[in-house]
């Protein structure tokens, strides 16, 4: 189960399948973001009312889109650069290129009242990059957003424990190759990686799917205890 892999394979590995993904998001192929998880993020991102967003791994830039519409200010950012220029195409926010290592050095001359993480946080140290970044591009008060795939659910018949697992592209076209792997957090280390950037944990979602009732996703819905105490 748990062979070493890096992150950086998981950005080989999306720079590979950008085009793929591209078509496939625009063709509406994965069934449950169409049924559960798109509508359950956008739900909670409006729920806060939120004014300037900062959409981390944001992909070809569908969400940021989707709440430019509702008159949100949205700056979107992704490590793969063909998914950032087909961001650029669309109408519905500012994007730019940046790893998420780079993320607490970008110069973004402001700070954001919601962080958005939509399926974007799969990597090891990656992940502890963005959520240690999150207590400074916080505005005092802010909320940070994170789906993600439900642990329980996604544990499979593998053991629960933290870990590399190896990606699959199952259900998509043959156009996909050689799929991301990923790094598995149960959800209590998930809650004490929270606990030690100084994230206060305000609710857990668990969108279910309509057809199985299982959880399709989880949603953290963070706050920033420091900021909150100032």
């Amino acid at each position: 189960m748990d062979k070493k892999y890096t992150d950086s394979e998981i950005i080989e590995a999306w720079q590979i399948n950008a085009g793929p993904w591209i078509k496939a998001i625009g063709a509406g192929e994965i069934e449950s973001r169409l049924l559960v998880t798109n509508k359950a993020i956008i739900d909670a991102v409006l729920n806060g009312k939120p004014r300037n967003i900062l959409d981390i791994g944001c992909g070809e830039g569908w969400l940021a889109a989707e709440l430019s519409a509702k008159g949100i200010n949205v700056f979107g950012i992704d490590a793969v650069p063909a998914l950032i220029e087909r961001a650029q195409q669309i109408k519905g926010g500012t994007f730019a290129a940046c790893t998420y290592e780079n993320l607490s050095s970008y110069e973004f001359n402001r700070r954001f009242d919601c962080l958005i993480c939509n399926f974007s946080l799969i990597g090891e140290k990656s992940t502890e990059s963005v959520i240690a970044a999150a207590g400074k591009l916080l505005e005092p008060g802010g909320r940070f957003l994170i789906q993600t795939l439900h642990p329980v659910a996604a544990c499979g018949a593998l053991p629960y424990q933290d870990g590399w697992r190896e990606g699959s592209w199952a259900g998509f076209s043959k156009d996909f190759t050689r799929p991301a792997p990923w790094y598995f957090r149960t959800q209590e280390t998930w809650k004490n990686l929270f606990s030690r950037s100084g994230l206060e944990i305000n609710a857990i979602h668990e969108p279910a799917h309509p057809r199985t009732g299982n959880p399709a996703s989880v949603i953290f819905d963070l706050s920033n205890a420091k900021s909150a105490s100032q």
